[in-house]
């Protein structure tokens, strides 16, 4: 079961992200760096902004001091292919998302063993040294995200944006399903995700939604500050706000070794999507334009 958990999420995350392709041309790309002001926006508030913001929460907060290494290990996991598809849901820039994506899964191997050891030598009694494997990651990230975009797009430039839409309107029907089904295979058939019992865990469930909702807004007003335009800041919101959950698992689980560590990733990916979505979809409706917007 396991084995068909490990095969069947990273094509159903490839399918999406063909879908989200598909509504992308190599002109969106252009935009974005373009005028870089909003990527560099995006991941500085993702690689410093956004452990500091976790650090400075936990500091003081009464729970083990376990679960405080696992919430800035979490924060130290920036993006994911979750925040492409909640910012494809929102029509944010879909392009500024999918490169942050991108650039992240490079940073993140030199970024989050410096996260873990600072963590370990503030709240743990021994250190942890990890290295992330380069080509692992990059090849996930090839696999899962870059190509499937890249041949939404390529279908896009060859065959028109009618047949884009006609693609598009057939995966309408076909994505919700399949995350549907993601979903069902996540909870009952994923060991990691199996007998976590959440009603025992509610004090790590309120630090994490405060997180939650302290970086989507923290990434937003950041973004103002630098006098992006709404669709970008509410983008580098959801993705300040939608952690790596999987890539924190796999670093609790097969580096670190901690299923203390790893519960605080599932308990954070089992809310965050909705979560981050709501405060994506707030920050959309209910903050208005303003003058002087660059990028």
């Amino acid at each position: 079961m396991q084995q068909f958990a490990d095969v069947f999420m990273p094509l159903s995350i490839a399918l999406i992200m063909l879908g989200i392709g598909l509504d992308l041309c190599i002109k969106d790309f252009r935009r974005v760096f373009a005028h870089p002001r909003a990527i560099i926006t995006g991941l500085l508030s993702q690689i410093f902004l956004l452990p500091l913001i976790a650090f400075l929460l936990i500091f003081f907060w009464p729970i083990d001091p376990v679960y405080k290494i696992g919430i800035m290990l979490l924060a130290g996991c920036p993006g994911g292919t979750a925040s492409n598809l909640v910012t494809k849901m929102l029509k944010g820039k879909v392009a500024l998302s999918v490169s942050l994506t991108a650039f992240n899964s490079f940073i993140i191997l030199f970024s989050i063993p410096l996260v873990i050891q600072f963590s370990f030598a503030v709240f743990g009694n021994n250190g942890a040294a990890v290295e992330l494997s380069f080509g692992q990651t990059m090849a996930d990230v090839l696999l899962t995200v870059i190509l499937p975009v890249m041949a939404g797009i390529l279908l896009n430039e060859l065959f028109g944006h009618k047949f884009g839409e006609k693609f598009h309107k057939a995966l309408r029907y076909i994505l919700p399903a399949i995350m549907l089904l993601a979903f069902i295979v996540v909870i009952f058939f994923d060991e990691n995700q199996r007998n976590v019992e959440y009603l025992k865990h509610l004090n790590l469930f309120i630090p994490l939604i405060i997180l939650n909702f302290t970086t989507i807004i923290a990434g937003y007003f950041a973004a103002r500050h630098m006098k992006l335009k709404h669709s970008s800041a509410y983008t580098i919101a959801v993705e300040m706000g939608l952690q790596n959950s999987v890539l924190a698992l796999f670093i609790a689980n097969q580096l670190l070794k901690d299923k203390d560590i790893s519960l605080v990733a599932i308990v954070y990916g089992s809310f965050s999507l909705i979560t981050t979505f709501l405060g994506g979809w707030i920050l959309k409706h209910y903050f208005k334009k303003e003058k002087n917007e660059r990028a």
